[in-house]
């Protein structure tokens, strides 16, 4: 689960902003708050970030990409590191971004932080938080690297560790690749429980949907039809390799790389591939979609064929599927969640996720979104409902609902939000207004 998230001189994020998941002493839906006894905590299932189009929401999101991207994948040699510090400000834009994490993994809390320029890594640190007390497991700065007294045994190897971490890399991310097992949940928790969904992205659980008999296809088929997408089940059918709109150069490749009884995914630009040989032949498998007809048969549609909402419930129900799982560690970003949908399927989605949480939940939803009409105290708490605002010099801030002594649990916060009493709405000029500079 994530703790908290701080950045600080980030696109347009000039000052340290921070979102905290921690909840309030609200009392509103505190049954379905996950309960971390030993840190005397609870934390928020849930998270909407609202906002005026250009006020930082998209880059709150981007920064937890880039932390993604940085520790599961990190820099190439000789590469520049992805950072975008704020450019509106002379100075800050020669300054480092600066980066922090609060997670709980394993129900041991750890705070990640991190400090880079588009050449290097200048600072890096990561403590296990206790219930009383916090160890610095190590401390990276000024190209040297100190290590807590429980990492003795193995300093040796972890210097060697350090030794070989390039400028523009993270010391956690070179560590687990040379087989530091010390850090290796912390890597783990981002390689496999943060799932980051993009506005345009496609969900990458490419196995899905090939089997029909598969119970997450079962499920996730069964979500379809009750959002009244018209879609009656999601399966495949077989297509000649000939005809599977690829790039030659990729469809060379999987000719030579896929050997006898080896299988492989392969996204399309319109559709997802199932590719398997087989005596020697590709069979290629297609997803499509299933719609009943009128006289009782079926009839297949490419995906590409659906509506631009039904192809993003697709790419959707299988992240909040997994949300809901028994047992599920999973957090799953996303960033324009309404794009293309309904408010009442977007907030379907949403209360599913919500009725499913309790004390011992683990998965957390973060979104962000422009749908007012999801702004409902009567399913949201004031500590889950965040804006973020750009001010004059184009630097963005950060705050939530809870901040505002007047904002009552049953206060209509959605008319005081578009009425621009709370702030985060877009600075839109009257209708007919014009500007002239000879007046």
């Amino acid at each position: 689960m994530i703790i908290s998230i701080s950045v600080e001189n980030w696109m347009s994020i000039r000052d340290r902003v921070s979102l905290s998941m921690v909840a309030t002493r609200e009392r509103q839906h505190s049954e379905r708050l996950a309960r971390l006894g030993r840190y005397q905590m609870r934390v928020l299932p849930m998270m909407v970030v609202y906002g005026g189009n250009a006020s930082g929401k998209t880059n709150l999101f981007k920064a937890l990409s880039f932390i993604r991207a940085q520790i599961v994948k990190g820099t190439q040699p000789d590469k520049r590191m992805q950072v975008v510090p704020f450019l509106l400000d002379p100075e800050r834009a020669q300054q480092p971004s600066h980066f922090e994490i609060e997670l709980l993994i394993d129900e041991v809390v750890y705070a990640l932080s991190f400090s880079a320029t588009k050449k290097e890594v200048l600072e890096e640190k990561l403590v296990r938080v206790g219930s009383t007390s916090e160890r610095t497991l190590y401390h990276r700065r000024q190209g040297e690297i100190e290590f807590d007294a429980s990492l003795d045994e193995g300093s040796q190897f972890l210097k060697f560790a350090f030794q070989g971490t390039r400028d523009n890399q993270l010391f956690l991310t070179n560590s687990v690749s040379q087989n530091v097992q010390q850090f290796r949940p912390i890597y783990d928790w981002f390689k496999d429980n943060l799932l980051m969904v993009a506005p345009d992205a496609r969900f990458g659980n490419a196995e899905l949907f090939f089997d029909e008999g598969d119970p997450l296809t079962m499920n996730i088929s069964e979500m379809l039809r009750n959002l009244d997408t018209g879609i009656s089940h999601l399966g495949s059918r077989q297509v000649s390799f000939d005809n599977v709109r690829l790039p030659e150069e990729l469809k060379n490749e999987i000719q030579e790389g896929i050997d006898e009884g080896e299988s492989a995914f392969v996204d399309g630009r319109v559709n997802k591939y199932l590719i398997t040989r087989e005596n020697g032949e590709l069979k290629v498998m297609k997803r499509v979609t299933v719609h009943p007809m009128t006289d009782g048969t079926e009839v297949n549609f490419e995906v590409a064929q659906e509506s631009d909402g039904s192809q993003r419930l697709i790419d959707l129900l299988p992240a909040f599927r997994d949300l809901s799982v028994g047992g599920s560690k999973r957090v799953c970003v996303i960033d324009e969640v309404d794009r293309s949908l309904h408010t009442l399927l977007t907030r379907r989605l949403i209360e599913d996720f919500l009725v499913a949480c309790n004390a011992e939940t683990r998965s957390q939803l973060l979104l962000t979104t422009h749908d007012v009409l999801l702004m409902d105290q009567r399913w949201l708490r004031r500590d889950e409902m965040w804006l973020t605002e750009r001010d004059a010099l184009g630097a963005s801030s950060l705050f939530s609902f809870s901040d505002y002594r007047d904002v009552r649990y049953d206060k209509d916060i959605r008319k005081s939000y578009l009425q621009g009493r709370l702030g985060g709405i877009p600075r839109i000029k009257p209708a007919g207004s014009v500007q002239s500079g000879t007046e």
